[in-house]
């Protein structure tokens, strides 16, 4: 098996992924306040052209499911962060790489406003946002030349990112806003992104 029929396989697999994601949180704001005690696995599998079968080789929950897009774009936070130019300064990096992964394209109101008013949801979301604090923590100590696993520097700033980017969501749903996300994702970030690690 080639390189290229390798990519071709985990390009359908993600798209398949993406497919059943869409379809749950689709059905789930469909079906109002109380959409995800109504979803049924059967609706999602049939709303994104699967099997249940298929579906659970995926995923393990309804809560899973929605929440998978959330999931994939936090674990890519740490990949954003090394991609950035090398003699970036932290606090210039960090925020573009995070401003440009969580809002091009700009996070879908009705989906986040679902998830975070759904406490099952939100719990998922949480759970994905510390999965990606680890390679983030590690992104940032590569940066920093300081040691993920040692240091409380990696891990602490990317953990404020986190909860920066949640205070930031909450905001963007208050009524009445109308600022775009980015920005104030970017003024969330600017109150808890350094520009370097602290002198030892």
């Amino acid at each position: 098996m080639n390189d290229d029929t390798l990519d071709l396989r985990a390009r359908h697999k993600q798209a398949t992924r993406e497919a059943i994601s869409h379809a749950a949180l689709r059905l789930a704001i469909e079906q109002g306040p109380n959409g995800l005690a109504l979803v049924r696995v059967h609706d999602i599998a049939s709303a994104a052209g699967v099997s249940p079968r298929t579906y659970n080789n995926y995923f393990s929950s309804r809560e899973e499911a929605i929440c998978a897009f959330q999931a994939d774009q936090s674990r890519r936070a740490g990949e954003a962060l090394r991609a950035r130019p090398d003699g970036e300064p932290l606090d210039r990096a960090l925020i573009a790489a995070v401003v440009e992964l969580y809002s091009d394209p700009e996070p879908d109101k009705a989906g986040l406003r679902m998830i975070m008013s759904t406490p099952e949801l939100e719990g998922e979301a949480l759970k994905a946002f510390s999965v990606a604090e680890e390679a983030l923590a590690e992104a940032i100590a590569a940066r920093t030349g300081t040691d993920a696993g040692r240091d409380l520097f990696p891990a602490v700033t990317a953990a404020a990112v986190a909860g920066a980017i949640r205070v930031a969501g909450r905001h963007w749903l208050a009524p009445g806003n109308t600022a775009p996300f980015a920005d104030l994702l970017r003024e969330a970030l600017s109150c808890v992104v350094p520009a370097a690690p602290p002198e030892r």
